[in-house]
């Protein structure tokens, strides 16, 4: 199928192959109709992909000093290939989508059903059910494409709360301002337009608003206190998009007392707190289409808010707005200005960068078949058709991928092209970032069909780098097929989980390679630590510190569900990394955790049973100015020092003092080719054995069990 992306590093808008995406769990798969382009949000992206390095910093202070703070800690080079990486990803575009139904997921749709989403310009979107909502009969597909549109403008709105008879100013007449205007007017309010463009203004006055034209000069200070007949506005809509200061300002001024300003556009925001202060104004941010947004039990796990406590949704809104269009109160035809055939979207977004349209839609050819020999929709895409498959026999390592996420593009696959395995094929979700992937490491396909990855016969191993809650099935499924499994960590989330996995490998006949990415061990200076300390034959000492930073306690990866927390989904690479320092298995865990919300800095005590002993401290409560990990190896009067992968120093060490790298190397790359030399070779001495992967997996639930 064909989507539009969007190339941040270059600002070149593409139309792209990408496999069709399935239908996601209680949601919906998509054919699309019609979409309509956002000349104010996709303008934004637009410019800031053709803004050069200097410009596009200038725009996102916030980043720069993310970035500063990364060389900082982990180098030059590692950050500047992190930087890359992130602008090099292709964005998909949109978030106004109607179509039908071909897939359903969810008993509140069927298949055939008219639809309105956030999908994306795209022949084919997945969307969850609650970002949806079915398009009544008299609405035709083009007007409905303005659902979106019209909810971001209903939500702001609903802060107002206008009652019968107010005056309310709407600052910024694009697509959204015009929509609010015919919100008020139906509200039964009194509506002042403020713009600069002189069509925008008389569509707004031909939908019943007073206006200020402000190219001609207009004060809109005085208009508004005339309109208001002296006393004073009761509410003002910001919908404008400007970094000046100047709309909250105004809005400030033009406000009576106790009036109220509803943020729906992207202003500056120094405000003086006079402007506010003697009126006691009221100021509110309004957050997209309503609530749930943003809320992933929400909008992926599709779990509805109660209606009798949150009356209006995201979804809710979405179906007020078709209702409107239904009864004629809500007219969106006077917004369309240009209309696209899909294969010109190009042009599209180079009049949105350069011209200062309204509704521009692109239109889909439904006759255009999407459909494979056997009538399912394509959900492969060949990518390299030159690749070098001649060269591979049937014994060497042919590898594809389940997952191509941040970690998965940036480390993963670029270190398993360098082993000179097979690379057949790439899944992803969307297809999107799998395409990219792909393209960029030389696959020969990619796929959104993840069952068909691990049905095919030429492939003989999986690398999964999927989320944490999936490990555990698509290991199953790997060895189940009788593939090579490289899963990036945790193996699995729970102790059920892990005796799952243990039962199937334990009962095949032929055991697959079960390989975990624990890279850290195959790190060069590991590496050498490890060669050091053979030279002895007393315990050990270790002290391995991780300022692992904070992250929201929102965030998927706290999620006992789906991330599991930090201690399984990271702190296993330490437990792991000095499990194979001491050269023996893990007697007892001992663990303490700092009482905050998520337990994520905690002190972990790890015996051996040659008398070794460790300790991980795993905390989250550091300054990102400190490098992230350090590690220090006491033996015999001397001490070995290891600073974040980068430098290691001996104090007191016979015959070794330091050895310094260019560049931080956590072992990934030497990871990836100890996998792809075994399946090649048949040896797995330098691999983990699993009795090993679950001892240390079952040490993190020890530590896990300790802190609840």
């Amino acid at each position: 199928m064909k989507q539009v992306l969007q190339n941040l590093k270059t600002g070149e808008t593409v139309l792209e192959d990408v496999p069709a995406p399935t239908a996601m769990s209680d949601g919906l798969l998509v054919q699309t109709a019609s979409t309509l382009v956002s000349a104010g949000t996709e303008r934004m992206l637009v410019d800031f992909g053709k803004a050069n390095l200097i410009q596009k910093a200038r725009s996102q202070p916030d980043k720069v000093k993310q970035v500063i703070e990364k060389v900082q800690t982990d180098g030059l080079m590692p950050t500047v290939d992190a930087v890359r990486h992130k602008l090099d990803m292709p964005l998909p575009l949109g978030y106004c989508n109607v179509g039908r139904v071909v897939e359903s997921r969810s008993d509140e749709f069927s298949i055939g059903d008219r639809v309105v989403s956030n999908g994306k310009h795209a022949e084919f979107v997945s969307v969850p059910k609650n970002l949806c909502a079915k398009i009544p009969d008299s609405v035709d597909d083009e007007s409905a494409a303005f659902t979106v549109i019209g909810a971001i403008a209903l939500q702001g709105i609903r802060l107002i709360k206008p009652t019968l008879g107010e005056t309310v100013v709407v600052t910024g007449l694009g697509l959204i301002g015009l929509v609010a205007v015919q919100l008020l007017r139906a509200h039964g309010c009194r509506v002042l337009g403020i713009d600069f463009d002189a069509e925008k203004i008389a569509l707004a006055k031909q939908l019943g608003a007073e206006v200020v034209n402000l190219s001609e000069g207009q004060d809109p200070i005085t208009v508004a206190e005339n309109y208001s007949r002296g006393r004073g506005v009761d509410a003002v809509l910001i919908t404008a998009s400007t970094k000046s200061n100047e709309p909250i300002h105004q809005a400030a001024t033009m406000c009576r007392q106790r009036g109220r300003i509803v943020l729906v556009g992207v202003v500056g925001m120094e405000m003086s707190r006079a402007d506010f202060y003697e009126k006691e104004l009221s100021f509110q941010v309004s957050c997209s289409y309503g609530p749930g947004r943003y809320d992933p039990s929400y909008e992926e796990g599709g779990n509805d808010y109660p209606f009798g406590l949150v009356r209006w949704t995201e979804q809710r809104n979405f179906e007020a707005i078709l209702d409107m269009m239904a009864d004629g109160r809500l007219d969106m035809k006077p917004l369309i200005s240009h209309r696209f055939k899909l294969e010109d979207a190009s042009a599209a977004y180079d009049l949105i960068s350069d011209g200062n349209p309204l509704g521009v839609l692109l239109e889909y050819d439904l006759t255009q078949s999407h459909t494979s020999e056997k009538g399912t929709v394509q959900r492969i895409v060949s990518l390299n058709t030159n690749a070098k498959v001649a060269g591979h026999s049937s014994a060497d390592a042919s590898l594809a991928f389940i997952g191509a996420g941040n970690y998965a593009s940036s480390v993963l696959v670029p270190a398993f092209t360098k082993t000179g395995a097979r690379l057949k094929s790439i899944a992803s979700a969307t297809g999107v970032s799998s395409v990219h992937v792909g393209k960029k490491n030389g696959l020969e396909e990619a796929t959104t069909d993840t069952a068909a990855v691990f049905a095919d016969p030429d492939v003989n191993g999986l690398v999964i780098s999927t989320r944490h809650n999936s490990h555990a099935k698509q290991v199953c499924m790997g060895l189940e097929n009788g593939k090579h499994i490289f899963v990036e960590k945790p193996l699995v989330l729970n102790r059920e989980e892990l005796q799952q996995v243990s039962n199937i490998y334990s009962g095949l006949e032929v055991k697959p390679l079960l390989m975990v990415g624990f890279n850290r061990r195959y790190a060069p200076h590991v590496v050498k630590v490890k060669q050091l300390l053979s030279q002895q034959s007393s315990p050990v000492s270790m002290v391995m510190t991780v300022n692992a930073g904070f992250i929201p306690s929102d965030h998927w990866v706290h999620d006992p569900v789906m991330g599991g927390g930090r201690i399984i989904g990271e702190a296993c690479h330490f437990i792991d990394l000095l499990r194979h320092l001491a050269g023996a298995s893990i007697e007892s865990v001992n663990a303490m955790a700092m009482e905050s919300q998520c337990q994520d800095s905690v002190s972990i005590q790890l015996r051996f049973k040659n008398g070794s002993i460790g300790v991980v401290n795993y905390l989250a409560n550091g300054s990102k100015s400190l490098s992230k990990e350090r590690l220090e190896v006491f033996c015999n009067g001397a001490v070995l020092q290891l600073d974040n992968f980068r430098m290691l120093r001996g104090y007191g060490w016979p015959g070794f003092k330091s050895d310094k790298l260019w560049r931080q190397d956590k072992g990934q790359a030497q990871c990836a080719q100890a996998f792809v030399d075994a399946i090649t070779t048949g040896d797995a001495s330098q691999l983990i054995a699993f009795e090993e992967l679950s001892e240390v997996t079952t040490a993190c639930f020890d530590v896990i069990d300790q802190i609840s």
